[in-house]
Parts: structure tokens; sequence; C-alpha cells
């Protein structure tokens, strides 16, 4: 057994974070407190993310010629991430994004996001063509939407074809074809987006989930042809529903107050691919899923607070007491 070989085709995003203690309303200018700058984007966090926990990651993406830019790649460098095959655009600018963080003492933190795709949607289909046969040589591809939908379609068809699993993390909210549909192994919206594709509020206080309305959304997505469908919840968890074993729930690590929720779903989208790639079992991989995204909120900033795995490992014996079989992640790539 070698550890999983993971291929991310995504968005980079160099975060610009003001952080205040109200979101102004319409009109109305307020005082903020702090503002930095953190690189991060759906594909490069969730890239980050997964090397971070010990896979082997390969990441695509498009880059602007900038500064922004290169401190995003150096980031993926550091983490480990093979990015040979990076692709960069000689007259836009490499993607950004302003976010506000209204954040009160004793509270939870709430994010209202802009994302400026800039390089991310001037990849072109010659640019990846080379993955048609390049894609077989991975165990899993994972994909999200701030990229342009036809290298998305492309992308899953050459992995679909190769009998390449793909996880779709279907953020943010965009229209989805049926043969992109088909060829997904695993759809990852969150409830807001889940709600979008099929119209079905999942409801929870207090951490407790209507699993009635989860189950029928899940439902609602299998139905459009997707096998497996992983909704999460914010601070309620996660829920699962499988193509063969049935339906999973898992609540959030308890006792957390979240400092910055940005790049939870994507820290909880890679811990996740990467337990699934090792073989663990579906409680399992989602319990080690909500411990990295709960590290995640306790930090600030996207990829700046995406855990280590000797850090998710820590954090699961204090709250748990157990640790899924991380051995595979611990090996040397060959």
């Amino acid at each position: 057994m070698k550890k999983p070989r993971i291929l991310v085709v995504g968005s980079f995003v160099m975060d610009q974070i003001a952080v205040t203690a109200v979101f102004p309303r319409e009109g109305q200018t307020v005082l903020g407190s702090t503002f930095s700058k953190a690189p991060g984007g759906k594909g490069a966090n969730q890239a980050v993310q997964m090397a971070r926990l010990g896979a082997d990651v390969t990441m695509i993406g498009k880059l602007g010629r900038d500064s922004n830019g290169e401190e995003m790649l150096k980031t993926c460098k550091e983490a480990g991430i093979h990015t040979e095959y990076m692709l960069y655009d000689d007259d836009l600018m490499s993607g950004c994004s302003v976010i506000v963080l209204e954040q009160e003492p004793g509270k939870q933190t709430l994010n209202r996001i802009i994302v400026l795709p800039g390089s991310n949607m001037s990849i072109k289909p010659e640019e990846i063509a080379f993955l048609k046969e390049k894609i077989a040589e991975y165990d899993l591809v994972v994909l999200q939407l701030e990229i342009p939908m036809e290298i998305n379609e492309l992308v899953a068809e050459y992995a679909y074809e190769k009998g390449i699993p793909v996880m779709l993390n279907s953020a943010p909210s965009a229209p989805l074809s049926d043969e992109l549909l088909s060829h997904l192994t695993c759809i990852s919206p969150n409830e807001h987006e889940a709600y979008d594709m099929v119209g079905i509020k999942i409801s929870h206080r207090d951490g407790k989930v209507n699993m009635e309305e989860a189950q029928a959304a899940t439902a609602a997505l299998k139905n459009k042809g997707i096998k497996n469908v992983l909704i999460t919840l914010g601070e309620a968890g996660a829920v699962l529903d499988t193509e063969r074993d049935g339906i999973f729930y898992s609540p959030c690590a308890e006792n957390i107050l979240a400092v910055d929720p940005t790049a939870a779903g994507d820290s909880f989208v890679g811990a996740f691919s990467v337990g699934h790639s090792c073989g663990w079992g579906y409680e399992e991989t989602l319990r080690f899923a909500n411990h990295a995204a709960a590290l995640t909120v306790s930090a600030m900033g996207a990829m700046p607070s995406l855990p280590a795995l000797d850090r998710v490992e820590k954090f699961m014996k204090e709250k748990t007491g157990t640790v899924p079989d991380t051995s595979l992640l611990k090996t040397k790539v060959i």
C-alpha cells in the first residue's frame, strides 16, 4: 500500500480579510479593527489541507504573473504539493477575494465573501488536455466551481473514462449539467448549496439535525444520478448518503469557538478525501474531517489555519480518545 495520490484542479485566491464588530448596512460606513492577507481559493485550500495531512498531492490551477501568485505558489510548495503542471496568465491578475468578518466577543464569527476570479477563469481545454492519459496515475480527482465549468466537465470526463473517482465540491453554487453529474463519484455541497440544487432546507439547532430533511435532500441529489452525497452543515457537522452502505451522520467537534469560518468547508472536504482514499470507514473518515475543520475555524486565515496531521491526531485523542490508522499517510513517496 502507498499513500494516496490526489489530483486537485481548481482555484487560487488571495484573501484580503477585514474584521469588524458589525457588518455595515446599505449606505453605512463602519470602522474595522484589523486587516490581513492570506493565501486561499477552494482548490488550493483543499490541496494544502490534503498535503498537510500526508497525502501525495498534485495541484493544477492558473495564476497571474504577480506577487499574489508568487505567494500562493510558495505556500503550496511549502506544503509539499507538486506544482510542475501549474498554468500562468500573462495578462490577468491572480484571483483574489474580499472577506468581511463580523466578530463580537463570545459569539461565533460570521463572514461574507466576494471572490474576484482573475486568472482562475482563463484555463483553456488545450492546457489540460495532457490529463486525458496522465489522470490514470491518481487515486482521486477533486474539483470545485471556481474555475470554468467546461474545464471541470472535461477533467471529470477524463477521470471517469479511466475509472478514477471524482469528488466535486459544488461551491460556489452553479448549474451543473447531467453529463458532469454522471461522471461524479461524490458531490459535497454545504447545506446552502444543496438547497440551491434541490430546494430542500435542512433544519438544525443546537447541534440537532432534522434527519428527515437531510435524507430528503441527499435522496434528491442521488436522484440526479450522483452515487454518494456529502452535505456539510456548519457547526452541526455533516451527513453522508452512500451508494451501498446507507446514510451516516457525524456531529461537529464540541466546544469550539469559531474565530474565522473561512476555509472550514475546504478543510473538511480535504480531510474527508484523504481519509476515504486511505480506505477508512465512513464514520471515522467523517470524524476525522469534522475535527480537522474544527481546528481550522479556531484560527485566522484560509491556508494558515489548515492543520497538519499531528495536530488533528492530538485533537482527536483529546476529544474522542481514538484516531484512525494514519500510518499510510506517514510513508515516504517513492
